[in-house]
């Protein structure tokens, strides 16, 4: 009676430790999924700074773009306006 307890408790013994062990790679897939989740998030996020960043850059290359055409057009509008005055005179 007592070597068939000591089988049922060896078997229990190998059945917890191989639980526990399944229980272990469990906890370490889990982490590693979180881990690379948040590596995932901070990726996306920084692929969406540098989009905005280079928006950002365009539009501003292209109010500078529009500043430089306004000027044009004064100065075009300006020195017509200085012949039309020298022929005035």
């Amino acid at each position: 009676m007592i070597r068939a307890v000591d089988a049922i408790l060896s078997g229990l013994t190998d059945s917890a430790s191989t639980l526990g062990a399944i229980t272990s790679r469990i906890d370490m897939q889990e982490n590693f999924v979180a881990n690379l989740m948040d590596v995932i998030d901070k990726g996306v996020g920084r692929l969406v700074d540098a989009d905005m960043n280079e928006e950002s850059t365009r539009l501003k290359a292209l109010q500078t773009q529009q500043q430089l055409g306004i000027q044009a057009l004064s100065i075009a509008n300006t020195n017509s306006e200085n012949i039309l005055r020298l022929f005035q005179q």
